[in-house]
């Protein structure tokens, strides 16, 4: 049954966790109860989600569900369907839905033999069965066969990439802030665990700084006018699209891919699945490039770095609200770092339409700790649950 009784918990509000989840469906600052019997397992992006049944006190069955991680977040946190008792019953603690009375957000999930998964929790198979909760990362991969070059000289940058998951304190997802996973163990559990710095933001700390600046630059009359126009259904996620060959690369800990072959590179992003090919012998675009989201690439290597230079995009978005035209430029430069493995990506775009400015940024990724697996995709959050279990 469920509990009436609301538990009060700090939410450090995030950029990171509104971008994915639009900030504004769940009452993140309460807890319901759940006595329930679990019925389905759907581990799919950009949102997982559990279905069960809970029996009221006048023995009426309602039905429910609560969204959880993406699965290729969920896969390198070590859950896979099978830990799941499907037709068992389980005690849920999750935010409620503040409109959709039978949707929710998972904190935690606490199986009949005494098993415990916190939404951000990271698991291992333990020895004497059940599950095994680990505070950092759960696989360091072999790198040890691991040609630094190619034998034709350039750096060896193929195989999975994964940027180090950010994860909340709190691993209930409930407050803390969010840290990468590798410092999670100097971390204390809990929902007033400070967090690792702010997280960052033109107008953070409440000091006035100016006009507001996406990756460094202001936007144009119309990219203001785009971007104040700007709906949460807008976002291209929430059609299980990329958003941007820029955004996607380390958004939400996906496992991407690169295949380095004689006269190309193909790049492929692992949570929607979206391929670039990147042509290493062309020093010029063709004259008439087919639009794209991933617009048309050329590379070249510059000592041990590759430069990546793109256009012919489709308009749409290169992080939302930003959107991009057709005239979006972007260079990329790709540097292994052969004593860390770590493959650092900066880049800048340029935008006459909707940017003043160059939007500059940069990020890291590792070899990854997962298998290369874009899985299913299917967006369920603008499902009202509790109307649909009335048709």
């Amino acid at each position: 049954m469920r509990r009436a009784t609301v538990f009060v918990a700090i939410f450090l509000c995030s950029p990171l966790v509104f971008a994915h989840h639009g900030g504004s469906e769940y009452a993140l600052n309460e807890t319901v109860e759940f006595k329930a019997k679990l019925i389905r397992v759907d581990l799919i992006n950009p949102h997982s989600w559990l279905y069960f049944d809970v029996t009221e006190k006048d023995g009426k069955v309602s039905h429910h569900r609560c969204e959880m991680r993406s699965v290729h977040v969920l896969r390198r946190s070590g859950w896979t369907a099978d830990v799941f008792p499907v037709g068992q019953q389980i005690t849920l603690e999750a935010s409620p839905n503040k409109t959709d009375p039978a949707s929710c957000y998972l904190q935690t999930i606490l199986t009949a033999d005494g098993t415990r998964m916190d939404r951000y929790g990271q698991y291992v198979k333990a020895p004497q069965g059940g599950l095994k909760e680990v505070r950092g990362p759960l696989v360091t991969p072999d790198t040890s066969h691991r040609p630094a070059r190619r034998p034709t000289g350039e750096p060896n940058i193929a195989g999975g990439w994964a940027p180090v998951q950010a994860v909340m304190v709190d691993p209930r997802g409930t407050g803390g802030g969010l840290v990468q996973l590798t410092e999670l163990s100097q971390r204390t559990p809990g929902p007033n665990a400070a967090p690792a710095g702010n997280g960052g933001g033109a107008r953070r700390g409440g000091t006035p700084a100016g006009p507001r600046l996406y990756g460094g630059s202001e936007l144009t009359e119309a990219g203001e006018k785009a971007a104040a126009d700007f709906k949460r259904e807008d976002n291209p996620r929430f059609r299980c699209e990329t958003t941007s060959i820029v955004f996607d690369w380390t958004f939400d800990g996906p496992v991407n891919r690169i295949t380095q072959n004689k006269d190309t590179i193909v790049v492929e992003y692992g949570q929607f699945g979206l391929k670039r090919t990147i042509f290493t012998n062309m020093k010029e675009h063709p004259q008439n490039i087919k639009l794209s989201r991933t617009g048309h690439s050329i590379g070249r290597w510059e000592g041990d770095t590759l430069v990546v230079d793109t256009v012919g995009f489709l308009p749409g978005f290169l992080n939302t609200p930003v959107h991009n035209s057709d005239k979006l430029h972007v260079v990329e430069r790709f540097t292994l770092d052969p004593k860390k493995l770590s493959l650092t990506r900066s880049y800048t775009a340029e935008d006459t339409v909707y940017l003043k400015g160059k939007y500059t940024g940069s990020d890291t990724v590792f070899i990854a700790d997962a298998p290369f697996n874009p899985g299913k995709c299917q967006e369920l959050n603008f499902i009202d649950y509790s109307k649909q279990q009335k048709k």
